[in-house]
């Protein structure tokens, strides 16, 4: 069925090329229309999308809802129209499953305000856009807005009548009133304006002596037997920089008078010319006028990759200083030897010991900040383990703080029975899955 309606579509335009004259259009900016809008809601094809799990496809046809709208456009300039649709869609906006989709319909009422903007002017032919605005509407009861941004093509029949073709995709800014969502739109639009503006019949051609018909007179031309531009005396300028080709060192290069025609110089080849770049001889980037970005502790890491951008260290630990080797076993062993009263958070003092171990290598590094989390077996309900495993984590923490170690160093986190490395089925399963466990890290 689509490749049939885009033959149909195709066969339409190829047709209108063949008989259109361009020559007899009317202005290059868009007069005022007023139009008709039949209008096709695409629900559906926004969720596959989104959803990793699901095949992307578009929607059918017969799958769609349907309105209808009217709008009025007006150009603003030769390549940007201001225009404002109503729409009228009928579609299930408070469904809550399938059968409500198929069978409930009700009514959306949209006002929509965009700018389009088209490569051309409004007298070709054929020309594309590109839409983006914002909308709103009433729902069900309920009022949404949306961020419509789309392509459309327009046909312009001699600046009287014109056929739209549209596709916009509609970000919501309203979940809970309306979904993300495709609207297609086929219209076509009158002009309700003044009549178009004739064709100006070109003047004749001067009788005067002008050898090279550049419109300037022989008399006052420097380059008679070159067409050029009165603005340069006749004189040609290839590269439309404003500097006649023969005092451009750079004819076919736009530049400035101050480099005889050429381009500002780029030394170093980055993109940044000279007068702009502070480091014009070595390669770097805008955001640091040119300046490559700095390494201030000099590892081989620039400052917007390096955690520790005042501290060396190699690019393995993101630019920080690598944690010795004996300070992650001991603190890998610390977490091993944490323990609690049976089904409570509570430390049992013989946690201490090991405790102590790791607040004393966090007072002898300040650099060092931990991650503790803590794991429950799949005994009891999911809440219950939830809650243990983060009061529990919470307990090293707390021990720690008392210990001197600032809070900012430490992060807890209680990850309950989701995360077993044993098999919950057994006694000694469930005994490894219920545990801490403690990172270092200095970033």
């Amino acid at each position: 069925m689509k490749q049939k309606i885009a033959l149909v579509f195709t066969l339409m335009v190829f047709t209108i090329c063949a008989f259109a004259q361009s020559d007899r259009y009317s202005s290059a900016v868009k007069p005022s229309l007023l139009g008709v809008h039949f209008n096709a809601l695409d629900i559906y094809t926004p969720v596959t999308l989104r959803n990793s799990s699901s095949s992307r496809k578009f929607t059918n046809l017969k799958d769609m809802d349907y309105g209808m709208g009217i709008s009025y456009w007006k150009g603003l300039s030769k390549t940007i129209d201001f225009s404002t649709k109503v729409n009228v869609l009928f579609h299930s906006y408070s469904a809550v499953d399938r059968e409500e989709l198929l069978y409930k319909k009700e009514v959306g009422v949209e006002l929509e305000p965009t700018l389009n903007i088209r490569p051309y002017g409004d007298n070709s032919l054929i020309a594309p856009f590109l839409t983006t605005g914002i909308g709103g509407g009433y729902y069900s009861g309920k009022f949404g807005a949306y961020l419509p941004t789309g392509v459309g093509i327009q046909v312009n029949f001699k600046s009287t009548t014109y056929l739209f073709v549209q596709a916009a995709y509609r970000w919501t800014l309203d979940h809970a009133v309306l979904k993300d969502n495709v609207l297609y739109s086929l219209g076509f639009a009158q002009n309700i304006g003044r009549d178009k503006p004739k064709v100006m019949m070109a003047p004749p051609p001067p009788v005067v002596l002008d050898r090279d018909g550049d419109g300037v007179l022989d008399a006052d031309d420097k380059c008679p037997d070159t067409p050029g531009l009165a603005a340069l005396q006749g004189c040609p300028d290839r590269d439309g920089d404003g500097i006649a080709d023969g005092d451009d060192k750079c004819p076919d290069v736009a530049g400035i008078a101050k480099y005889q025609g050429c381009p500002i110089p780029d030394t170093d080849g980055d993109g940044i010319n000279d007068e702009e770049d502070k480091c014009p001889t070595v390669k770097g980037v805008a955001r640091y006028q040119g300046c490559p970005i700095p390494d201030t502790d000099g590892d081989g890491v620039n400052d917007e990759e390096d955690k520790c951008p005042s501290r060396p260290g190699p690019v393995s630990n993101q630019g920080c200083p690598e944690i010795a080797k004996e300070v992650i076993e001991k603190v890998n062993f610390a977490a091993k030897n944490v323990f609690y009263a049976t089904g409570s958070y509570k430390l049992l003092p013989k946690s201490f010991k090991s405790l102590n171990a790791v607040a004393d290598l966090m007072k002898t590094d300040e650099s060092l900040m931990i991650d503790i989390d803590g794991h429950t077996d799949a005994q009891g309900s999911d809440e219950k383990n939830q809650v243990l495993s983060d009061n529990r984590a919470a307990s090293v923490k707390n021990y720690l703080i008392s210990k001197g170690i600032a809070e900012s160093r430490l992060k807890s986190t209680g990850y309950g029975e989701t995360k077993p490395v044993a098999d919950n089925t057994t006694a000694a399963g469930r005994a490894k899955n219920r545990r801490t466990e403690m990172t270092v890290r200095n970033f």
